[in-house]
Formats: structure tokens, sequence, C-alpha cells
């Protein structure tokens, strides 16, 4: 029991003192995407497009993209019957970006893969793919936003 007490006391202290901090992503997106130019699947553009492009806010650092989305669909597992009982989607964006009135040039890729189940409706199967669509290309436009904010603010 005064162990008990002993190990609370020592750690509680080393616990609030860590220095430990949350950082605002907000504070460090200090760049506005001005012009986004796309090849590829166009659903996946599209969505990527609408949500980069969401920024109400002004800031200095102008960026121009260019992103290149490659969607691969690919049979994951068959039954005992031989039918399909699920799909494998992985969508690879290559991003090109350039800062307007700076040299700075350069490009990454981003990928995510996922996984969706066939469906006894044909109707339903195609939700289940739309749904994961927009999860992935929600992961990648997040990505993108993080390696972007990594890029930009090392100048």
């Amino acid at each position: 029991m005064i162990l008990k007490y002993l190990r609370i006391i020592i750690f509680f202290p080393l616990l609030l003192s860590c220095g430990f901090k949350i950082i605002n992503e907000n504070q460090l997106r200090n760049f506005d995407i001005i012009n986004i130019s796309s090849t590829g699947d166009n659903k996946i553009n599209f969505l990527l497009k609408n949500n980069l492009e969401d920024d109400k806010e002004k800031f200095n650092k102008k960026i121009k993209l260019f992103l290149e989305t490659k969607k691969l669909k690919e049979i994951k597992e068959k039954n005992i019957k031989n039918e399909i009982t699920k799909y494998s989607i992985n969508i690879k964006v290559k991003v090109d970006y350039s800062l307007v009135g700076n040299p700075k040039k350069g490009s990454f890729i981003v990928s995510k893969n996922g996984n969706y189940n066939v469906a006894s409706q044909y109707s339903q199967t195609i939700n289940n793919e739309k749904n994961l669509i927009i999860s992935l290309t929600s992961l990648i436009e997040e990505d993108i936003v993080n390696n972007l904010i990594a890029l930009i603010n090392d100048l």
C-alpha cells in the first residue's frame, strides 16, 4: 500500500511537467493553394480539389499543385465457388508542387489502400466501393497537407 502511494507521488510530478504542448495544425498551415491541375481518375481528382481548396484565409505563400492520380482495383479474395468476395483498391497520387515567387519545387507520392466486401446486391457493392474511395481520398488529402506543411515550413 505504501509502495502504491510512493509510485503515485514520484510519477505524478513527472507527468505534469513533461513540457508537451499540442500544436494547432491551423497555425502551421501558412500557405494558400491557388491552382490545382490534375490528371488520372476524375472522381478522386474532384474530391481532392474540393478538399484542398477549402481554405478561406489568405497567406503570403502561394502554391501551385499538379496531381497525377492512379486507382488500381484488384480482386482480394474469392470463395470456394470461385466467386469474388473482396476487392482491394490502391490509390496513388503523385504531387508536384511549386511556390509562386520562389524557386522551390518538388514532388512526393502519397499512396493508400483499402478493402471492401462484395454484397449480395450490386448497388450495395457499388456503395461500398464509393465509401472506401471517399475515405481513402480524405486520408490522402490529410497526407498531402501534412507533407506540404513539412516541406514549405522548412524554408
